[in-house]
């Protein structure tokens, strides 16, 4: 399997990089990169280093046929409609479970405050079998949590379920979009991913790629 460095090595020579900045720009990515680096951010600064390494050789980045484009996965997830229909799903699905969340913990407020009442009173046995009843009652709303909103719970399969197809949908059309305008690489400029430094509007992708989805292609 080839390591993300021989990769990204791959990728400056495909483009017709002289290997000495091949060399120097995989070098100075290995010197700043850590453990924690999130792809997208290890990703735009070898395109950064490749372009400014290749400035100094060539005269503009058009000469190496590379163009770089951008999408906001925020606005098509917003005004894409199957998008939106999907999340309206998944949020009421997710306000039952939390409706239900809410009435179990009420219920163990509840008998929790009887018990305080009527502790003084108690001996120690039936002590123990009530709290052991509440502990029942707080662990089956644990269980109940975790399996609807855990991470490999009821919610993230139906968000999975749901969402796939939408998403393949949506790359779908980046793809076509990109291989339409020309574009080597499109990146995400989202509130999430934050791996965008500065984009010229022109090369915003984002409502071609819806322009396609609503057409249903």
């Amino acid at each position: 399997m080839e390591t993300t460095f021989s990769v990204w090595s791959r990728i400056l020579r495909s483009h017709h990089v002289p290997f000495s900045c091949v060399r120097k720009t995989v070098k100075q990515f290995k010197a700043l990169a850590h453990p924690g680096a999130s792809f997208f951010a290890l990703l735009i600064f070898v395109l950064f280093a490749m372009s400014s390494s290749v400035s100094a050789q060539q005269s503009s980045r058009e000469s190496l046929g590379l163009k770089i484009g951008y999408v906001s996965s925020d606005v098509i997830l917003q005004q894409y409609p199957d998008a939106v229909e999907a999340q309206k799903k998944l949020e009421s699905l997710a306000k039952g479970w939390q409706d239900e969340l809410e009435k179990m913990t009420k219920e163990l407020q509840e008998k929790y405050a009887a018990y305080q009442k009527k502790e003084g009173m108690m001996t120690e046995q039936a002590k123990l079998q009530e709290q052991q009843k509440l502990l029942a009652k707080e662990q089956e709303i644990n269980d109940f949590r975790m399996k609807k909103f855990g991470q490999n719970g009821e919610l993230a399969q139906q968000q999975d379920k749901i969402m796939r197809p939408i998403r393949d949908k949506i790359f779908k059309a980046i793809a076509a979009v990109a291989k339409e305008e020309g574009v080597s690489f499109v990146f995400d400029k989202s509130e999430q991913l934050l791996v965008l430094l500065y984009a010229e509007s022109r090369y915003d992708l984002t409502f071609k790629v819806l322009d396609r989805l609503r057409r249903g292609e």
